[in-house]
């Protein structure tokens, strides 16, 4: 089944891509008398809605915020609980994911994952590598200025080598070095659960992404919400800088 575009949204100023800090899933459980692994568990049913959305209404990329580099401070088991998730995850539904066309690509330092974890995210990679629809990428143990910092490290590197010139650092080499290398920077920034700041995501990328915040917990963002959502996108003007004559 595919979901029309709703009829008060312009398909030509639609975002190409769109970024989400995923936030409240905690709390979510915890207002209900549960777990905070149940809100983590009902968000994943939200990630899959959403970006059955998204492609359908013609988003060209989705990304997640997944786990931070600071998510390791959390309880143990809570950690423990959301590497097995998304293992479980990866594998139940890569192969929906593929025979939707979905290509699937992971930011982060994956170094320090399960290696169990890793294993599946190399596969689910490789199996959606050569699709054509959505680019899904889950940032996962990401952190924006640990990004930068191994990107000025192998820029360093490189220019200590002789490779390069310190006249060659510019705003298309730092790109290159970063994870998100071949990804657009996203157009719209969503922000669940009332919270305003950036929590270290893509702070290079997002620059000139236009933010949305909502109060709702991201387990009961839904398609309403994202229709909101872009209904606001399409309401701002994009100036990047330029003055309106």
């Amino acid at each position: 089944m595919v979901h029309p575009l709703p009829a008060d949204l312009d398909p030509q100023r639609l975002p190409k891509h769109i970024a989400v800090i995923m936030d409240g899933n905690g709390r979510w459980g915890q207002q209900r008398g549960l777990p905070r692994i149940m809100g983590h568990q009902k968000g994943v049913d939200t990630i899959r809605n959403i970006l059955t959305y998204c492609q359908d209404w013609g988003i060209q990329a989705l990304t997640v915020y997944a786990f931070s580099t600071e998510n390791w401070r959390r309880p143990p088991t809570e950690v423990e609980f959301l590497m097995t998730l998304f293992e479980k995850v990866l594998r139940r539904e890569i192969k929906i994911w593929a025979a939707k066309g979905i290509q699937i690509r992971f930011v982060g330092d994956l170094t320090s994952l399960p290696y169990s974890l890793q294993e599946e995210i190399q596969r689910s990679v490789i199996q959606t590598r050569h699709n054509s629809g959505i680019q899904f990428t889950v940032a996962t143990n990401y952190g924006g200025r640990q990004e930068l910092v191994q990107a000025c490290r192998a820029i360093a590197t490189k220019v200590a080598a002789g490779e390069l010139k310190p006249s060659d650092i510019d705003e298309t080499l730092i790109n290159n070095h970063l994870y998100t290398h071949g990804i657009p920077d996203p157009d719209l920034l969503i922000r669940t659960s009332g919270e305003m700041r950036l929590s270290n995501f893509l702070l290079w990328q997002m620059a000139y992404s236009e933010i949305y915040v909502t109060p709702t917990l991201w387990p009961d963002f839904d398609k309403t919400e994202l229709h909101q959502a872009l209904l606001a996108f399409q309401q701002r003007e994009r100036r990047f800088g330029k003055a309106t004559v």
